[in-house]
């Protein structure tokens, strides 16, 4: 909770700091690759720094911790700092880097808003800054218990024990690890890191999700390659699909994630597009295993069949759950077989059973939609959970 002389400070200021937080943020980064530019080289996505995704994440997590934290002040936002956890734990984020951010995010508010920033004003948003970057470490700390390794330390060495084409524009790797020990665990619907080595002596880190379920012993990832259309191609994906083949050692981090379904027997629905199929089919894979007979709707988008990574997989595993049922949307169809739709998946017209959890993953569009048409079909907006591939631009519109 704000303080009592914070809170009317926090929300008389939060308009004009909310109007000039895209500034902020913007240059921010600059000061802070300025100083640090190793930042930049190993750590940040330089992608989403130069398309500006980042910086509209992190505009959209500041604006919307400080607007709940003024509207609701005796709630915490728990699953918006865990999914940010998360993924910092998976970039193997330090509590030291958050007294770096904050140097650098506060001159950077100071030059943006100028004499407007009082020393009341400074103090009540560095109270702000540190009640979200201490929920933070207190989250990650907890994850990095869990996964058992020191604060950081998330890195491991696997090797490429198969490699195979899953569709025009997706391959997926299994890896085993590099050191002959066992794999570690993960729940279905989680990721890991891949800190990949490029050309120009960088050290780019990108999420893939597992995609197979976690009773094998070994890990399979499954990468789209990243098509620019007018932009520059995806650099770590369309290294991994050029150059790496069986035999070769990656780095890879621990799993993070909370996208994992509770282990229950309530209905659910995992509605996926693109690439967003690959937590499914590790959710798919872990329920086929245990032999649940839990409803479950299926739920998938795609440009074509032939676009549609893991397809036969993901139909063979509908088959084998003896209370699942698929419906496909394709924009181009082709032939069309009973399940399958022409166009943008709509859910709003689908058999959908009481009680459902709801488990999204897709571009952001999709996932907006499915989540507009479940609430309106009076699902809780608690039942509904989604990942995000890249920065959560999504983050303020909730």
């Amino acid at each position: 909770m704000l303080s009592e002389q914070s809170l009317p400070v926090v929300r008389a200021t939060l308009p004009a700091v909310g109007a000039a937080i895209g500034d902020i943020t913007t240059l921010f980064y600059r000061k802070l690759f300025d100083a640090h530019p190793e930042l930049l080289r190993d750590l940040f996505n330089r992608g989403n720094q130069a398309n500006g995704e980042q910086q509209r994440a992190l505009a959209g997590s500041i604006a919307a911790f400080a607007g709940m934290l003024v509207e609701h002040p005796d709630a915490r936002p728990d699953v918006m700092l865990s999914r940010i956890a998360h993924k910092h734990a998976s970039l193997g984020v330090t509590s030291d880097q958050y007294k770096i951010v904050h140097r650098h995010l506060f001159a950077a508010i100071a030059e943006v808003l100028g004499d407007a920033v009082t020393p009341e004003v400074a103090a009540a948003w560095d109270e702000v800054y540190w009640l979200m970057a201490n929920a933070l470490v207190a989250v990650e700390a907890r994850l990095y218990r869990e996964a058992g390794v020191a604060e950081g330390e998330v890195w491991r060495r696997v090797e490429v024990v198969e490699r195979r084409e899953e569709s025009p524009d997706a391959v997926s790797f299994v890896l085993r690890p590099a050191d002959g020990l066992p794999a570690r665990p993960f729940c279905p619907g989680q990721y890991v890191s891949v800190r990949s080595s490029l050309p120009d002596g960088s050290r780019q880190i990108r999420q893939y999700s597992l995609s197979a379920g976690p009773g094998r012993t070994d890990r399979r990832i499954t990468v789209k390659r990243v098509q620019g259309d007018g932009r520059p191609d995806g650099e770590v994906s369309s290294w991994l699909h050029a150059h790496v083949r069986v035999g070769d050692v990656l780095t890879v981090s621990a799993p993070f994630g909370d996208l994992s379904p509770a282990e229950h027997d309530g209905p659910l629905l995992l509605a996926s597009a693109g690439i967003g199929v690959t937590p499914m089919l590790a959710v798919l894979h872990h329920l086929a295993a245990a032999g649940a007979t839990r409803p479950v709707t299926v739920v998938h988008a795609d440009r074509t069949p032939v676009s549609h990574a893991h397809r036969q997989e993901q139909l063979d595993l509908i088959r084998a759950l003896p209370d699942a049922r698929l419906h496909l949307w394709y924009e181009e169809p082709g032939d069309r077989a009973p399940e399958v739709s022409a166009g943008r998946a709509d859910i709003s017209g689908l058999e959908l059973p009481e009680g459902l959890t709801a488990y999204l993953c897709g571009p952001v569009p999709f996932m907006r939609a499915v989540r507009g048409d479940l609430l309106r079909r009076g699902v809780p907006a608690q039942a509904i959970h989604y990942e995000v591939f890249g920065p959560d631009l999504w983050l303020g519109e909730q």
